[in-house]
């Protein structure tokens, strides 16, 4: 009778311990949320503790909260700490993972065990993972006491992880490259059981749509991102459970040409292509049953294939529409496909099919028009109010047959018409059928009507609409939608000076108008990865959203394009175009300088690692052609005011960097034969730059301009001893300008950080608070909502007004007037680096910054002679606070005065984790 009664406890306790566990699960499952840094755990179970306030949260693998179709042999799991105590810091850490929620507490597949480390990132090291197969994993973290907190939870799902576990066909519906009209596909199958799961895991060499039923899969644009389509070919993973239904489903497929069928001519050869072909896909639809058996319904011979509405689509150009061809309910069950004819196989267009880990394109911002004007009878202008990439939606109503040409521009011209000169004078069309940034759309005459394009992007204003015959429009008949990656937001600036904030938002505005699953330089004209605005504007991407997935992904992009020898194109991915001009240290150092600045952003080494031998090979390569430690491979100072600075002495510069980046990751990496070196390879370069352009007698460098002053600083080529006469000569040049900028691309990303690195903060604020030609501010003062192309907004060429460029200024107002910055002794902020400078002018200034270990808080604000500064640093990290104040001030905290350490950066005050208020007076 004991063991009776011993049995049913035992039952009894293992039902309520399972309901809890299941529970707890939905409980953090319910609070992931994608689209934000972190996800924020339910009060309640904070309080429940009864144990300790700290808890892990903000959990994801491989830098996503639960994602699908991860296939990384070992995924990187990172979580945060949640503690509001002085102090609060994490002692060890244990890892779970189990494919049973129920038993991830008692019987984990792999555990950690007790890692008695402050990280906050690790790495999955247990079995090989199976496809197909959600993960659940937790974390719990001792506090500065040792407490264990309660575990946190969080999930991910595997995908293929292998390319034998496809099971479809590669189908398209010929292989014409010249045939316009983007074809659909569709199949229906019988689901017999009852539903639990489904998942669509989808390849195309091209752009698609994936519809179930009619409805539309995901709410991505421009799926696949762009790749070098010959060597990698990205897949998709969708939970389409939702959208299944028992008995017929119908799968729909709509493809369009994307990079991969480039039919627009201009320039850079994309028709020409290596990789070219009439798109292409593969689909595996894995649905599982509640009796756990699984059917994978795939592509292949038994699909159907029609031509559809969109009559012409360019990712380059626009989209041609033909409502009229409109086949209602081509994608449900009950369609009569009895016309469409049978698909064809394809090959697949590479070997080498990966997952899309990385935030997606969305339409992220809908922007209604602020404004149209009705110049005669057929044409209507609207105005958006600000500068965007995207896509416009209409709403109309007309006769059949009526041509709606929606012509999508920057700028007026003045009779007050959209104006593209600007942005067409790199394409080279064939004919007139394919008009630059205008979409036509040709009515059914079926009542109301709405079109946006499916397949491409523009960069545009203003958008002109024209009508063939008589259409009623009004204001509310035009919608803009900002379309961009969708990363979330990772940092904000905020100052008493207005114009500083508008300009910090235009620079915002145009490094996602520029983010498009790869940097572009612009959204219009061309639409290139050039690498050499994607290195100047890193670190204003990265201390403003949480970038990491696209730039992983760009430098894959980087590893595909580069040649035997370590030479990369200037534009990536391209279709050969690139190779001989444009490249060279001073555009293609993106291999070394991202990955060195994820690194630093992140804690995380493993771009980093994966481009080690990339960057080697590259910096092999200029040495091969640079043998005495000076090159002259290179671009220059792009689109300078008026002083040009001689190529080698930029490109030496980027020479020395991308050594030095090298020889820290080989002595990270343990590289022990790289690292001594490339250490002497960085010294040489640095002898041979200053033997020839420093003059150690006046400390001046060349001719002395604003490009050669501060590139020398900033980028660490100026003798220690040398470094105060060459900032002060800096500082007298800027001011010979009139505190107005004299430099091009490469001097936009030194000069206001060489400046405020070494004692000049002051007269860098007066440059980039300038608001008269040539300065940031000149662009805000003539309307700029995003930034522009060249300094003079008046030139003869280089105008386009959505470039990201001259973007270093947005990454400048953190490092200059907040001071924040990380530390690459301990990246990842989890020692933060904080050295403000309250500069004349500014009466208050905020920055923030969403790091791996939380948010970063620098704040002063000027109350008459006297400064308040504010700073919270997150849990499990610390601060090296560095005071810049004149010999009469002191500082204080809580009325009491602080001890700092005098050093050649400043007064070093070192923090921990909490908020901390000093007064300066």
């Amino acid at each position: 009778m004991h063991s009776i009664f011993r049995k049913l406890f035992l039952y009894l306790l293992f039902f309520v311990v399972s309901a809890s566990a299941k529970a707890d699960s939905l409980t953090a499952f319910t609070k992931a949320n994608s689209r934000y840094k972190t996800a924020q755990p339910a009060t309640a179970s904070k309080a429940a503790t009864g144990v300790t306030p700290c808890v892990a949260t903000g959990l994801k693998c491989e830098h996503l909260v639960t994602p699908l179709g991860v296939d990384a042999a070992h995924p990187r799991l990172s979580w945060q700490l949640e503690d509001t105590r002085p102090g609060a810091r994490q002692t060890a850490y244990q890892i779970r993972v189990s494919d049973d929620s129920l038993t991830l507490n008692t019987h984990p597949l792999w555990t950690s065990g007790k890692i008695n480390r402050a990280d906050i990132l690790t790495t999955y090291s247990g079995k090989a993972l199976d496809p197909f197969t959600r993960y659940y994993w937790s974390v719990e973290v001792w506090d500065k006491d040792g407490v264990k907190s309660i575990a946190r939870r969080s999930w991910f799902e595997t995908g293929m992880r292998q390319q034998n576990n496809w099971k479809g066909a590669w189908i398209s519906d010929n292989d014409d490259v010249r045939l316009k009209p983007a074809a659909n596909f569709r199949k229906v199958f019988t689901a017999d059981n009852t539903i639990k799961s489904a998942r669509a895991y989808i390849a195309v060499a091209g752009l698609y749509e994936l519809y179930i039923n009619g409805k539309k899969a995901g709410n991505h644009r421009l799926d696949p991102m762009y790749t070098r389509f010959d060597r990698r070919t990205l897949y998709v993973t969708y939970d389409v459970t939702s959208l299944m239904q028992s008995g017929k489903n119908a799968i729909g497929v709509m493809l369009g040409n994307g990079w991969y069928n480039h039919q627009s001519t201009a320039v850079w050869n994309f028709h020409e292509a290596p990789w070219r072909g009439r798109p292409a896909f593969c689909l595996d639809l894995r649905v599982t049953y509640t009796d756990g058996t699984v059917e994978t319904i795939s592509s292949g011979k038994d699909w159907k294939t029609a031509l559809g509405p969109i009559v012409f689509n360019s990712i380059y150009t626009a989209e041609h529409y033909d409502a009229r061809k409109e086949q209602p309910g081509w994608n449900t069950v009950n369609f009569d496909d009895s016309k469409w004819k049978d698909v064809i196989y394809r090959a697949a267009p590479s070997q080498n099919i990966v997952s899309q880990q990385l935030y997606p394109i969305e339409n992220v911002e809908e922007i209604p028009a602020a404004g149209v004007t009705h110049p005669n009878d057929s044409t209507w202008i609207y105005d958006l109010g600000r500068n965007i990439a995207g896509v416009s939606k209409i709403r109309v109503s007309g006769a059949a047959g009526t041509v709606i040409k929606l012509k999508h521009g920057e700028q007026l011209d003045k009779k007050g018409f959209v104006d593209l000169s600007n942005i067409v004078v790199h394409y080279r069309p064939t004919d007139d059928t394919d008009p630059f940034q205008t979409d036509i759309f040709t009515l059914s005459g079926k009542g109301e009507e709405t079109f946006m394009p499916h397949f491409n992007y523009k960069g545009f204003q203003y958008v002109e609409v024209t009508s063939s015959k008589p259409v009623q429009l009004n204001k509310e008949s035009l919608t803009g939608y900002f379309m961009h990656s969708n990363v979330p937001p990772a940092g904000h600036v905020h100052g008493s000076d207005t114009m500083i904030n508008k300009l910090f938002a235009a620079t915002n505005n145009a490094y996602l108008s520029n983010l498009f699953g790869y940097p572009t330089d612009c959204p219009q004209r061309e639409k290139n990865g050039w690498t050499g605005d994607a290195q100047i504007a890193i670190e204003t991407g990265l201390y403003s959203y949480d970038g990491i997935t696209i730039y992983e992904k760009w430098l894959a992009d980087h590893r595909d394009e580069q040649q035997p020898n370590g030479v990369l194109p200037s534009i990536i991915p391209t279709g050969g175009w690139g190779y001989e001009w444009g490249n060279g240290p001073d555009w293609t150092s993106t291999i070394a300088i991202i990955p060195w600045n994820i690194y630093l952003f992140y804690g995380d080494a493993t771009l980093l690692s994966a481009s080690y031998d990339n960057m080697r090979r590259y910096v092999n390569r200029i040495t091969e052609i640079s043998p005495y430690g000076l090159t002259t491979w290179g671009l220059g100072d792009w689109v300078p005011v008026k002083s040009k600075s001689p190529v080698e002495f930029t490109s030496t510069a980027y020479y020395y960097a991308d050594a030095l980046i090298l020889a820290k990751a080989a002595k990270l990496f343990g590289k022990t034969d790289d690292y001594t070196y490339y250490s002497a390879l960085a010294e040489k370069i640095k002898t041979a730059f200053n033997a020839k352009y420093l003059n150690k007698e006046t400390g001046i460098y060349g001719e002395g301009v604003q490009t050669e002053q501060s590139v020398a600083l900033y980028w660490g080529l100026v003798p220690d001893s040398m470094k105060s006469k060459v900032a002060a000569n800096l500082a007298n040049r800027v001011a010979a300008d009139n505190f107005h900028l004299d430099v091009g691309l490469l001097g936009t990303k030194s000069i206001l950080n060489a400046l405020s690195e070494n004692g000049y903060a002051d007269v860098a604020w007066k440059l980039a608070a300038q608001r008269t030609f040539p300065s940031w501010g000149w662009w805000i003062m003539n309307g700029a909502t995003t930034l522009f192309e060249n300094w003079d907004i008046n030139a003869s060429s280089d105008l386009s007004r959505n470039h990201i460029m001259f973007g270093e200024i947005g990454a400048w107002m953190y490092k200059g007037l907040a001071g924040i910055k990380p530390d690459e002794n301990a990246p990842g902020f989890k020692n933060i680096l904080l050295s403000p400078n309250f500069v004349e002018g500014l009466d208050h200034f905020e920055g923030s910054h969403d790091s791996p270990y939380g948010t970063v808080v620098s704040s002063w604000k000027r109350n008459g002679t006297a400064i308040t500064y504010r700073v919270t640093v997150p849990a499990n990290a610390g601060a090296d606070i560095f005071f810049h104040i004149s010999p009469t001030q002191k500082i204080y905290e809580n009325d009491k005065p602080v001890t700092t350490q005098n050093t050649g950066k400043g007064l070093r005050y070192h923090v921990t984790a909490g908020t901390k208020e000093f007064q300066i007076r």
